[in-house]
Parts: C-alpha cells; sequence; structure tokens
C-alpha cells in the first residue's frame, strides 16, 4: 500500500507569505480557522511506514519534519532518520532548498532529471551533501525506476518521471520570457508501491497536453498544481506583474484550465497543490473553493495523509 503525507501545500513563499498582507494572508496570521497556512509544497511517500521518500524538499523542511511524527527519529542510536531518498521534480529555489538542511551527515538517495541535477552541480554550497552519503542519482523520463536507499537496498516503491509543460527556474532567467519548455525542466511523477495502482504528482504545469490527459485517466490520486484560480490574479491583485502563463502554471478555472481539462478524466482523486497565496480557493469560506469542492476536488492542507 502506498502511503503518502502532504508535508506542505503552499506555492513558493507559502501561505500566509512573509512579505504579504493581502487579505488571505492577513486572514491566515490573524489565526482565521477558514484560512489556514500552508508551507511550501512537498510530500513524503512509503511503501511500508518506516521508509519514506521525500518528493521535493521545501525551505521549510525542518518545520515539516518536526510536525510530521513519521519522519521522526527512531529506535536507540543517537542519529537516526527515516528519510531514504529525495526525488526532486524541477530546479526551483522552493522545490531544492531544503536539502541543505539534511546535510548532517544522514545518507541517503538523491534523484532528479538531468537539468535538475545541472542545477546542483553548478552551485558550490550543495556540496555540504557529502556525496559518499547522498548519491545524487539521474532521474529516467519515461523509464519507471525502483527506488533504493544510498546503500542500494530497496524501498518498495516505482517511480516514473515524465515531463510537463513548464519553465527554467526563475533564477537562471536571463530577462526575456523564456516560454514554455518541455525538455524535463519540469516534470511529474508517477508513483506506486509494489503492484498497486499509481499515484500522480505534478506541482507545476503549464498545460494539459493530450498526452498528459491520456496519462493521468482513470487514475486513482492525483496531487495537480493549482498555483492560481485565474491567469492574471496576481496582476489583479497587486502581487506581482506576472501572469500564471508566465511563470508556467495553469489555472483552475477557465476554458483552458484545469477543472474544465479534468473533466471526464475519471480521477478518483483530484487534489490542489501548490497554491499561491493570492488564490482564493486557500480560504473555506470563498466561493471559488465552493466550486472545486463542487466538481470534486480536495483542496490539500500541511498534514493531511492519502493511501492508495
Amino acid at each position: 500500500m502506498l502511503k503518502l503525507i502532504v508535508l506542505g501545500a503552499g506555492a513558493g513563499g507559502g501561505f500566509p507569505q512573509w512579505n504579504s498582507a493581502g487579505p488571505g494572508c492577513r486572514r491566515a496570521r490573524a489565526g482565521d480557522p477558514a484560512a489556514l497556512p500552508r508551507t511550501q509544497c512537498s510530500l513524503a511517500a512509503s511503501a511500508d511506514g518506516e521508509r519514506w521518500v521525500l518528493l521535493n524538499a521545501a525551505p521549510e523542511l525542518l518545520a515539516q519534519i518536526a510536525a510530521t511524527p513519521a519522519l521522526h527519529p527512531r529506535g536507540d542510536a543517537v542519529r537516526h532518520s527515516p528519510i531514504a531518498a529525495v526525488v526532486l521534480t524541477g530546479g526551483e529555489v522552493d522545490t531544492l532548498a531544503g536539502l541543505l538542511s539534511l546535510r548532517e551527515r544522514h545518507a541517503f538517495a538523491l534523484h532528479g532529471a538531468v537539468p535538475t541535477l545541472a542545477v546542483l552541480d553548478a552551485n558550490p554550497i550543495f556540496r555540504a551533501l557529502d556525496p559518499a552519503l547522498v548519491p545524487r542519482r539521474a532521474l529516467p523520463v519515461g523509464t519507471p525506476l525502483a527506488l533504493r536507499d544510498a546503500a542500494g537496498t530497496a524501498l518498495g516503491l516505482t517511480v516514473e518521471a515524465f515531463a510537463v509543460p513548464g519553465k527554467v527556474p526563475l533564477f537562471l532567467e536571463r530577462g526575456e520570457d523564456p516560454g514554455r519548455a518541455d525538455d524535463g525542466e519540469t516534470i511529474g511523477l508517477s508513483l506506486r508501491a509494489g503492484d498497486g495502482p499509481a499515484a500522480f504528482f505534478i506541482p507545476g504545469c503549464a498545460a494539459l497536453t493530450p498526452a498528459l490527459r491520456e496519462r493521468l485517466r482513470g487514475a486513482a490520486l492525483v496531487f495537480f498544481d493549482g498555483t492560481l484560480w485565474r491567469d492574471d490574479e496576481m496582476i489583479r491583485a497587486g502581487a506581482g506583474p506576472k501572469t500564471g502563463a508566465r511563470m508556467g502554471h495553469m489555472s483552475i478555472d477557465g476554458p483552458d484550465g484545469t477543472l474544465a481539462g479534468f473533466a471526464g478524466l475519471g480521477v478518483a482523486r483530484p487534489v490542489l497543490v501548490h497554491l499561491n497565496n493570492t488564490n482564493p480557493v486557500l480560504l473555506a469560506d470563498s466561493p471559488e473553493r465552493a466550486a472545486v469542492v463542487a466538481a470534486g476536488w480536495t483542496v490539500a492542507e500541511d498534514g493531511m495523509e492519502f493511501t492508495v
């Protein structure tokens, strides 16, 4: 059985974002129960409940681990962690900055697509993760891979990475609009325990292509990019000059949005993750939240648990 824990459901900056005085962030900061805080997006997955794989390493990873008993040290050893591997879906700051919190000589396997590993290789600060303890393993795109820990012991999980429409990491842009990238800069993951059904993790996606629709058709569980409700949301809120499309994220609403794109796919449990602080679906009493719930979606919260 595949076990999954939502460590963080927010987009970059989390919710409330540290420098945001938007209405949703003000409500979250004030402790409004209809505006629950979220840390930045990451999941934990396990086949046995003993050894865990992190899907992305958010900047708040230490706090996420502290809030998740399944990831706490066990036994009598002075040093221990059930974290056996990390799989990265891209090279953005909010997917990999938490790796630096795992530098205390704990062995785990680190997986990423070739462009993501190149980002790590190009930045010497990530050498804080001793390669003798944290081997970097290229994640093949389009080929299932049995995950193993740093010592080579099987974890009972099979992952398959697949390219999704996205863009290069923000810090690698050179001022111009880089346009959409479909070459593995952004990947989605299919994860399964043994011969069980797959769960999908796609925290960033610029478009629901016909190929991606077919891949997800009839899926048991899909965690999908819920960054913005509408494409110009941040501009309207005065929170930034970019549209969702410019940032490499499709919107939830609209004729080309996520709700419309998933209609008829027969996904048993669709879940929105990577929620930007401006997104009204974060607010439990908003009409936008009511709309996604009526369409059969769950809006992820930190700490939610799922089994497949």
